[in-house]
C-alpha cells in the first residue's frame, strides 16, 4: 500500500459500482469515494488504511451492500471525519470538509442573473411576500410568472394554464421568454419555486467558477433509473441555473414537454441528457428544509438554498441560513489570500 500507487478520478457523471470494480478492482487494494469538497491527507489516509483487511463501506451505498443483513458490517473510521480544515481534530484526521465557497474570480454581477419565479395565483398573498421579505432585495432582475397578471406585485401571466403538479409548459415558456423575448442578454438565468429559499450572493461567487459561454445546467443533481439507462436531473425546488448558451441549445433541439403538467425538473434531464450536455451537480442546493437534512451534512456547508415553507419560519430559515453576513465577506477576503499563496 504504497503511496506511488495511487489513481485518482475525476467523475463527473455517476458511476456503477460494478463497473468501477471491474476496471479498478484487480489492481487496487481499495476504492475510495469523495465529494470534491472532501480534503485528503493521503499519508494519513494510507497509515489509516493499513489497520484493515478488507474494504469500508460508505454510508450513502450502506444499503447497496448490506444486503439486507448478509452483507458485511459497517465499520466506523474515526480518522474520516467531517470536521473543518482549521479544527483542532484536523491532526487526526485522514479526511476533512472545507466549509468555505470555492471562488474563481470576481462573483458575477447582480445584472448577470436573471431569476424567474415560478408561482400562481393561489400563492400570491402567502408566498410572494416571503420572497420580498427575503431574498428579492439580492438580485436586480426579478420576474414572476403566474397564470394571473396582477399589478401589485407585479406578475406576468405566461398565457399557460396553471397546474398541480410538474409545471413543465409554464418552465419551458419561461425559458423561451428569456431567450427571445428579454431585452438583455443577460448570461444566467434562474428558475425557481415561489416557496425556494435562495442566496443570490452566494450565487453570485458561485457562478465565478463557470462560463456562460457553454451550456451549463446547475443545481441538485437527482437521478432516473440511472442502472437501467436513465439520466440525471436537476431538481427543480433548490432552483435551476442555466446559461444562455443551455438554453439555445435546448430550445433549438426541439426538446419539449409532452404535457403542460409533465414534470419539468425531469423532462429537461431528459433534455439534456439527449443532447450530450452534462447535468452538474453542487450540494449547496437543497430540494428539502434545512430539518430535513442531518445536522453533520449541513455543518460544513455554506449553502446556497432551500425549498418549502411547510412547517417553519421561511424568514427565519432565510436569516439563519442564507442572509448576506459578514462572514461572508471575510471568508472571500481569506479565501483570496490561499489562492494568492497557492
Amino acid at each position: 500500500l504504497g503511496v506511488h500507487n495511487r489513481t485518482v478520478l475525476l467523475k463527473h457523471q455517476p458511476v456503477s459500482l460494478l463497473s468501477f470494480s471491474a476496471s479498478y478492482g484487480r489492481n487496487s487494494s481499495w476504492i475510495f469515494f469523495c465529494e470534491e469538497d472532501t480534503r485528503i491527507q493521503i499519508v494519513k489516509l494510507l497509515e489509516t488504511l493499513r489497520r484493515f483487511d478488507n474494504y469500508l463501506p460508505l454510508h450513502d451505498i450502506a444499503l447497496y451492500i448490506w444486503q439486507k443483513g448478509n452483507g458485511p458490517h459497517l465499520t466506523p473510521v474515526p480518522e474520516f471525519c467531517t470536521d473543518d480544515l482549521n479544527s483542532y481534530k484536523a491532526v487526526h484526521c485522514a479526511t476533512m470538509f472545507s466549509n468555505f465557497l470555492p471562488v474563481c474570480g470576481d462573483p458575477v454581477k447582480k445584472e448577470d442573473i436573471f431569476v424567474a419565479v415560478k408561482t400562481c395565483r393561489k400563492f400570491h398573498r402567502d408566498r410572494i411576500p416571503i420572497v420580498k421579505q427575503t431574498w428579492e432585495g439580492e438580485a436586480t432582475l426579478v420576474e414572476y410568472y403566474s397564470d394571473y397578471a396582477e399589478t401589485s406585485i407585479p406578475t406576468i401571466d405566461l398565457g399557460v394554464p396553471n397546474t398541480e403538479r410538474g409545471h413543465c409548459g409554464k418552465t419551458f415558456a419561461i425559458l423561451e421568454r428569456f431567450l427571445n423575448h428579454s431585452s438583455s442578454k443577460t448570461p444566467w438565468l434562474v428558475i425557481v419555486d415561489d416557496d425556494t429559499l435562495i442566496s443570490i450572493f452566494r450565487l453570485r461567487k458561485l457562478l465565478s467558477c463557470y462560463d456562460p459561454n457553454e451550456p451549463v445546467f446547475l443545481g441538485e443533481r437527482y437521478g432516473y433509473g440511472l442502472g437501467t439507462g436513465g439520466y440525471s436531473y436537476i431538481t427543480g425546488g433548490g432552483g435551476m441555473v442555466f446559461s444562455r448558451e443551455a438554453i439555445q441549445k435546448l430550445l433549438a433541439s426541439k426538446c419539449h414537454c409532452y404535457s403542460n403538467d409533465a414534470p419539468d425538473d425531469m423532462v429537461l434531464g431528459m433534455c439534456f441528457s439527449g443532447l450530450g450536455i452534462p447535468i452538474t451537480h453542487c450540494p449547496l442546493f437543497h430540494q428539502a428544509r434545512p430539518m430535513d437534512y442531518p445536522k453533520d451534512y449541513l455543518a460544513h456547508q455554506i449553502p446556497i438554498s432551500f425549498h418549502k415553507h411547510w412547517n417553519v419560519d421561511p424568514v427565519k430559515v432565510y436569516f439563519t441560513w442564507l442572509a448576506p453576513k459578514m462572514e461572508d465577506s471575510f471568508t472571500e477576503k481569506k479565501q483570496r489570500r490561499i489562492r494568492e499563496d497557492l
